[in-house]
């Protein structure tokens, strides 16, 4: 069984973010389709912390080489205890969008594909990482972008696939998480 969102806010409070941080990031890793976003949400809520997707910052073009953007705009910031600025990707328009505020704050919850990367990682006060069966991630996938996408998750498949291999996401984790379970609020 999957530990409960408040056991790991509980968790997350506990861990201490990087000197000279103010600012505790959690990042929550694991592949497209794996349940982070779910996650990702329950826990932003239960903490009173800022959501921040790397799907703000990725595309179907560039799925995973945005990260220079994300360090400029948030972590580099954020780490200097200075508020962040970021410019949100807009997938139906394929094209940059508004641009949203990251204050200097207790908590940011930081979700999506590569969000426990090396170079996230001396940022980092605390890492998740969701692991889920390609086949489940896949069949979640077209659930929610329709069949005609599956040239594209096959494709974003591959460039995760790669990033696993290079990154290994899962050794740094201070928690794995079971993707096909149910994560409950409580214990």
């Amino acid at each position: 069984m999957n530990a409960a969102v408040a056991e790991i806010a509980q968790r997350v409070i506990a861990a201490s973010p990087p000197a000279p941080m103010r600012t505790k990031i959690v990042g929550i890793d694991g592949c497209g389709g794996a349940g982070k976003s779910t996650l990702a949400r329950k826990l932003a809520d239960r903490l009173g912390a800022q959501l921040i997707q790397t799907d703000d910052f990725a595309s179907w073009d560039t799925p995973l080489d945005w990260h220079d953007r994300l360090l400029s705009q948030v972590l580099i910031p954020l780490h200097a205890n200075r508020p962040g600025h970021y410019q949100r990707y807009d997938w139906g328009q394929r094209s940059l969008a508004e641009w949203h505020d990251v204050p200097v704050q207790d908590m940011v919850v930081l979700e999506g594909v590569s969000s426990t990367q090396a170079l996230f990682r001396p940022m980092l006060a605390y890492a998740i990482f969701v692991d889920t069966p390609k086949d489940v991630r896949l069949k979640r996938g077209l659930d929610r972008d329709g069949a005609e996408a599956l040239a594209l998750w096959q494709s974003w498949q591959a460039e995760e696939n790669a990033y696993l291999r290079r990154e290994t996401p899962a050794d740094f984790a201070d928690l794995i998480l079971d993707g096909t379970k149910p994560i409950p609020d409580e214990t």
